[in-house]
């Protein structure tokens, strides 16, 4: 879109402008997730990610693309890797500190995922912190340790200014979490009093902090397999633990067949009739683009849907745009892929060398974006029409244009205007260049010099107080 073009002529200003998208999946507001837990490990693995032939951060690229969301996991002690490559851990604490602060530099909202374990979590999985091993029978000191956990990291973020907005209290917590080796190695088995004691004792802790920081965070359960879902959820309400807000659901084709797309449309739809008030959200799905392998690390999500086959780039993203439209005309309120950055590098795995999921990538073997591929699925032109969704809120419609050494921001005719706003202007490599607290209005229109910016393309932000955040790339020639 550009705007003025009469006045820029006149000035002898040229601009390519990109709008902020807000006719579609922003203005729901709906989120287009990605975890992009392994990227540190990557790079650091001597990963690049490129773009056209050239290297790029690849935080920068989603923000490109389309995401307003990032995942990461949270291991409480994963001295594992302290065997591994050159002992560096990550998915700990300190790592997805720097996470928190790559993303939200560039304006993401981030879902914090607790796993509550040292390592993965999973419906196989759910083994407590070595540290806690010790009082796992010990309910009450159990609890306590796992609120002094949360409270003592969240503390950490918060006073840094590095919240999430999101909290998730466990991963894929089809069995109870925190238990010890002994119970889980037993098979399945929910003992529902002391697992919604320990969600609650969680839950607590996130609202303490929450109200502490004066920070919205809302809270989240997730459930694998949709098949599953409406059970446990039912479980866990009927077992009085209901103050969480958003229920998670993982969905691949590879686990979850026969399930198909139009049954988790259905799932979302009864689980908002029966929960009215909770959002649903697909926090993870993944689909291959290449039956072939980069490393000697065999891929683990290698299943083909009849509807998606052969795996393709092109199927890759028919299979994420097909399930996003269903999540949006059912009223979900968003969808994540789950590890789309997970390329192959030297270093290792517990188990292997390389990537198992290089195939599910958004990425080819050279780590150069698969520009017709998955990446593709956030930008694609969704139908809100018949969606279920709310109407969303001060973000609906928007112009967004540069003038006179300003981007200026007009608010449409008859929307609402929900103060404060945040606005951030970042470089394409992720430096913040301007950061503004907007607290009261400029009439019909957000007005913020920048006068003596540079030629380029920048990624403008805008967040209200209750929206995802906006953002777009905004492109100025040299005059």
């Amino acid at each position: 879109m550009i705007k003025g073009s009469v006045s820029l002529i006149k000035t002898g200003l040229c601009l390519l402008v990109m709008s902020m998208s807000l006719t579609r999946a922003y203005a729901q507001p709906f989120y287009f997730g990605a975890d992009l837990s392994y990227v540190n490990e990557m790079e650091r693995c001597g990963a690049v990610y490129y773009e056209n032939g050239t290297p790029i951060n690849p935080y920068g690229l989603f923000v490109e693309k389309g995401a307003n969301l990032v995942r990461f996991r949270l291991w409480h002690t994963p001295s594992w890797y302290d065997e591994l490559n050159d002992g560096e851990r990550y998915s700990d604490f300190e790592d997805v500190r720097k996470s928190i602060i790559r993303a939200k530099t560039l304006g993401f909202q981030v879902l914090l995922d607790y796993h509550l374990s040292d390592t993965w979590a999973d419906p196989g999985h759910q083994v407590v912190p070595v540290a806690w091993a010790a009082v796992v029978d010990n309910q009450p000191v159990l609890g306590d340790s796992l609120r002094n956990y949360i409270l003592y990291t969240l503390t950490r973020l918060g006073d840094e200014g590095l919240l999430p907005d999101i909290i998730q209290i466990g991963n894929e917590t089809n069995r109870g979490i925190l238990l010890s080796q002994e119970v889980n190695d037993q098979g399945w088995s929910v003992d529902w009093q002391r697992n919604v004691f320990l969600f609650q004792t969680a839950l607590t802790a996130i609202e303490e902090i929450s109200a502490t920081y004066s920070v919205p965070i809302k809270t989240a359960i997730h459930i694998a397999d949709p098949s599953d879902v409406a059970w446990y959820v039912e479980q866990f309400v009927n077992n009085g633990f209901t103050g969480f807000d958003i229920i998670g659901i993982s969905y691949y084709w590879q686990w979850h067949q026969p399930v198909t797309i139009p049954q988790v449309g259905q799932l979302i739809t009864s689980l908002r009739e029966d929960y009215p008030g909770k959002e649903v959200m697909v926090f993870e799905t993944a689909y291959g683009w290449t039956t072939q392998n980069a490393d000697a690390a065999n891929n683990i999500l290698f299943n083909t849907h009849p509807s998606y086959a052969p795996l393709s780039p092109a199927n890759q993203k028919k299979w994420m745009t097909d399930l996003t439209q269903t999540v949006i005309d059912h009223g979900g309120k968003g969808v994540i892929y789950w590890e789309p950055a997970w390329v192959s590098t030297e270093c290792f795995t517990p188990w292997v060398q390389g990537s198992s999921w290089d195939n599910a990538t958004f990425f080819d073997f050279d780590n150069a974006v698969i520009a017709d591929g998955g990446i593709g699925w956030m930008k694609h032109a969704y139908d809100f029409t018949s969606s279920t969704q709310d109407n969303g809120t001060a973000l609906n419609k928007l112009k967004l244009y540069y003038a006179d050494d300003q981007i200026i921001i007009e608010f449409m005719e008859d929307t609402p205007q929900v103060y404060p706003y945040k606005f951030r202007l970042h470089a394409m490599d992720g430096k913040l260049m301007q950061s503004v607290d907007i607290t009261s209005p400029y009439g019909n229109a957000l007005r913020i010099p920048v006068s003596g910016i540079l030629p380029g393309c920048y990624i403008v932000s805008l967040q209200d107080k209750v929206s995802a955040p906006l953002s777009e790339r905004l492109c100025i020639p040299i005059r």
